[in-house]
């Protein structure tokens, strides 16, 4: 089974979650909401499936390179 995971493209806040683990999703859906230096940065899943871990909640400062979530 082919598996996706998500990471973070910044240093940067999570400022909303708009998914939970066995939410459906499809190519293109937004699954979290980054904020940097005062901008929202969406973040996009590649793919259709399952969100199988989220690995990031509301307020948690991430750094460039974590994982945020796995879709399969």
């Amino acid at each position: 089974m082919a598996l996706e995971e998500i990471h973070a493209e910044m240093v940067s806040s999570v400022w909303k979650v708009l998914v939970s683990p066995g939410s459906e999703v499809a190519a293109g859906d937004t699954l979290v909401i980054l904020e940097s230096m005062k901008m929202e940065i969406p973040v996009l899943t590649e793919r259709a499936g399952t969100i199988g871990e989220l690995h990031v909640v509301e307020g948690e400062v991430l750094q460039e390179g974590d994982l945020i979530a796995t879709v399969v």
